[in-house]
């Protein structure tokens, strides 16, 4: 046998020498965390898919809807939720994503939502953002820059002590900053524990045309898909406030909106806002619109 080395045989031996080379074992990433990590069934038709990283609630006649909660209650943080609604004819159905006191039907809550109100073939989505203190529901309302129903985006709200933002993806569309110590008169949510809801649900009465647009069963049903079940919060036991740790405002950075997510909140109002509480006069005794509507 010659002792030469075949080009061949070569070849083979630097193929499998790489090949080796990755067999060390790389480190794992963290496994996505699953609905049951964090939160529980509170009522209706929930399906678990894609081994507990989706949640699919359902809306039919029967069901009257679905929802969720956290298992825990939360004094501040950056809650997110990724979520995809019901497509097709949806008029008078509601998706919602949301951070409430206990009880929910005390008259006197606070609260904080993102609602998606559905509508019928060929109008967008109407994304209504809440802010209900002490009973009192203070609401926006804009269209999207693109159809919430065809892919799975990213809601966030974060809570501490100094503001107030509600995210689409990385877009600030509701901002209301913490100047209750000193501003007479204004308000913010301070409540110390806060439940994380999400739901679908029927919301014929008022959601779609001021109510006169009900839900057509026979277009049923509709599924709204939830994703990211991780929870970046102070939880609370509600017996004393809480505040969040160093990493929701480490260097200022959650202490206010940067200039470039001002400049984006800026557009987002003057382009696709449809409805503002505070230029709605009408609604308030002597048309006087509430203080925190002049700190914009």
């Amino acid at each position: 046998m010659s002792s030469k080395v075949r080009p061949w045989l070569l070849l083979l031996s630097l193929v499998l020498l790489a090949a080796g080379a990755g067999l060390t074992p790389a480190a794992e990433a963290e496994p996505a965390p699953t609905f049951d990590d964090n939160y529980v069934k509170d009522w209706g038709n929930l399906q678990l898919v894609s081994q507990g990283t989706e949640a699919d609630l359902t809306l039919d006649q029967s069901s009257g809807g679905a929802g969720f909660r956290s298992k825990s209650l939360y004094g501040s943080g950056f809650f997110h939720m990724r979520m995809k609604v019901p497509s097709g004819y949806t008029a008078g159905v509601v998706t919602t994503f949301y951070l409430t006191t206990q009880p929910e039907e005390d008259s006197t809550r606070d609260e904080m939502d993102l609602e998606f109100l559905g509508d019928k073939d060929g109008v967008p989505v109407t994304l209504q953002t809440n802010v209900i203190l002490n009973g009192i529901t203070k609401e926006q309302r804009l269209h999207l820059w693109f159809d919430p129903a065809a892919d799975f985006h990213d809601y966030k709200i974060l809570w501490n002590t100094y503001q107030l933002v509600m995210f689409v993806d990385d877009t600030p569309v509701r901002v209301l900053r913490n100047l209750s110590g000193t501003v007479p008169g204004y308000e913010f949510p301070a409540k110390p524990a806060m439940v994380i809801r999400a739901s679908v649900w029927d919301g014929s009465a008022w959601a779609t045309d001021g109510g006169r647009t009900k839900v057509d069963w026979s277009r049923g049903p509709f599924t709204a898909g939830y994703q990211g079940f991780d929870v970046s919060g102070c939880a609370s036991g509600g017996g004393t406030p809480c505040d969040s740790p160093d990493l929701w405002w480490n260097g200022g950075e959650y202490r206010g909106i940067t200039d470039e997510q001002r400049a984006a909140y800026e557009r987002v109002r003057k382009e696709h806002m449809s409805y503002d509480y505070c230029a709605d006069k009408d609604r308030f005794p002597d048309r006087v619109v509430p203080i925190e509507c002049s700190y914009v």
